[in-house]
């Protein structure tokens, strides 16, 4: 763990292979176009060893560059322009994948609304925290099959149906 001056901190990533994912998905963005803000290639100032990734954040990115097709799974943020809610869903829907969402709006009626309309596994509204109660899991290629909560614990069961057997007439 790495903490700063001002107190916050990040984690490295769990392995080679995915530091070396993240680094090589930060350098096609900049190849891509994408405006970079902060961060890039790299481990964090001061960091010499270990799979720490400099948070990045890329703005003016489109639908169709890498940063924006695959799951980065590293602390990488891509802002994507939309013109309008109808253009945001359908930019969000547009991936083969759907782990996680996020919706924020101070008004809570609408920004569930719109969660609704998102195909992912988990949407969090206002930047609501993780539920162990609930279920976790992704749409699509994000994987099928739900940990925590009840459905998780379903995972564990085997069910049968049986047909044809009658009810009893005694």
């Amino acid at each position: 763990m790495i903490r700063s001056k001002d107190g916050t901190s990040i984690g490295p990533l769990a392995s080679k292979a995915q530091f070396e994912k993240v680094q090589g998905l930060i350098t096609k963005g900049i190849e891509e176009g994408a405006n970079l803000i902060a961060g890039g290639p790299g481990r964090p100032e001061g960091t010499t060893k270990g799979y720490y990734v400099k948070p990045t954040v890329f703005a003016d990115v489109q639908n169709d560059m890498a940063i924006a097709r695959e799951e980065i799974f590293g602390p990488v943020l891509c802002i994507l322009p939309y013109d309008d809610e109808d253009h945001a869903v359908r930019i969000a829907n547009d991936t083969p994948y759907g782990l996680s969402g996020y919706v924020t709006s101070g008004d809570i009626e609408h920004a569930r609304r719109v969660a609704k309309r998102i195909r992912a596994g988990n949407v969090h509204i206002n930047g609501a925290r993780l539920d162990f109660g609930g279920c976790f899991g992704g749409y699509k290629q994000s994987g099928n099959g739900r940990e925590w909560g009840e459905a998780g614990l379903e995972e564990f069961l085997e069910l049968k149906a049986i047909f044809g057997y009658a009810a009893s007439t005694k």
